[in-house]
């Protein structure tokens, strides 16, 4: 586990994925890519992903936790599924724009 900044990359340990944080809580916190936890930037992947963690990443999508004090931008795609701990997180939508008449 480490303290993540608005700002701050990381890397997966079983992929090619690459994400950078756009909004983080406070403290330290468990991403994870594949099932396993992610790294520092320039660090090799090695591992494998564990079942159920395999859905893959997005390049461009943002990832976000149930109640959205994380959000994560995918700067690299890759095979691995992105979460916090056990946790998967989804895809953030657009949000709807208002209607002009």
């Amino acid at each position: 586990m480490a303290e993540l900044k608005s700002g701050g990359r990381l890397k997966s340990a079983v992929c090619a994925t690459e994400v950078m944080a756009v909004k983080a809580p406070g403290g330290e916190i468990d991403i994870c890519c594949g099932g396993v936890a992610m790294t520092a930037p320039g660090t090799d992947a090695s591992g494998e992903a564990r079942d159920g963690f395999t859905e893959g990443t997005a390049l461009g999508k943002r990832y976000v936790n149930a109640d959205e004090t994380l959000e994560l931008l995918c700067t690299k795609a890759g095979e691995g599924s992105l979460s916090v701990g056990d946790t998967l997180l989804e895809i953030k939508e657009a949000k709807q724009l208002p209607a002009s008449d």
